[in-house]
């Protein structure tokens, strides 16, 4: 069982972001907050669960949170300011629309940019670790999912719908005979070294 709260007298909203290393679509993050006693034994990081277990939990999530967002970074802004500040500016969007203002971050990783004057706490692993963070990895990764699976529809090649725009192979070998769309991430590295050499040759 995850953790309840880190601090009992504070009110905490868990943050975590999904699709951070992605090659094409946007990166999304959630921001929870979840009342003291809240236990839920199914709840764990997103990525130990399956995708259905995942998209059962969401409405149980939001259902329970005190307040929940989530909040998102495009790809062309992602090109522009690089991705570990698209990551912590989505967690700042998803906050800024919480109904309740939180009096303690629980930040999943080991950086983050603060948040206006509000304390964070950042937890390596956290999404493991602690109720809020896990739920918020949950809606940040399914809320992601939709609009990767919907992506996928206008644009069939990449194969988005079952890798959400990772570096897949499948995904790597459509960019390299069907070119990039509008959702890739231009300053990622598309291709191994390797094969972009080949094809500026």
């Amino acid at each position: 069982m995850l953790k309840s709260y880190f601090d009992k007298n504070l009110i905490e909203a868990g943050c975590d972001e999904a699709g951070r290393g992605c090659l094409a679509g946007p990166v999304y993050a959630a921001a929870v907050i979840l009342t003291k006693k809240y236990k839920n034994k199914w709840l764990d990081d997103s990525k130990k669960l399956s995708d259905k277990d995942r998209y059962e939990l969401r409405p149980e999530i939001e259902a329970s949170a005190v307040t929940w967002a989530v909040g998102v970074v495009d790809n062309v802004e992602i090109d522009r300011i690089n991705i570990l500040k698209a990551s912590f500016l989505a967690m700042h969007r998803a906050i800024d629309q919480l109904k309740q203002s939180p009096e303690l971050l629980l930040i999943d990783g080991n950086r983050f940019t603060p948040y206006k004057k509000t304390p964070h706490q950042c937890i390596i692993k956290g999404d493991g670790k602690y109720l809020s963070i896990a739920a918020a990895s949950i809606l940040a990764k399914t809320y992601r999912d939709d609009f990767m699976k919907e992506a996928a529809l206008q644009y069939p090649h990449y194969g988005w719908d079952r890798n959400m725009g990772y570096p897949t192979k499948l995904h790597r070998e459509a960019i390299r005979n069907h070119s990039t769309t509008s959702l890739h991430r231009l300053t990622f590295q598309l291709l191994p070294r390797q094969l972009e050499i080949e094809l500026n040759a």
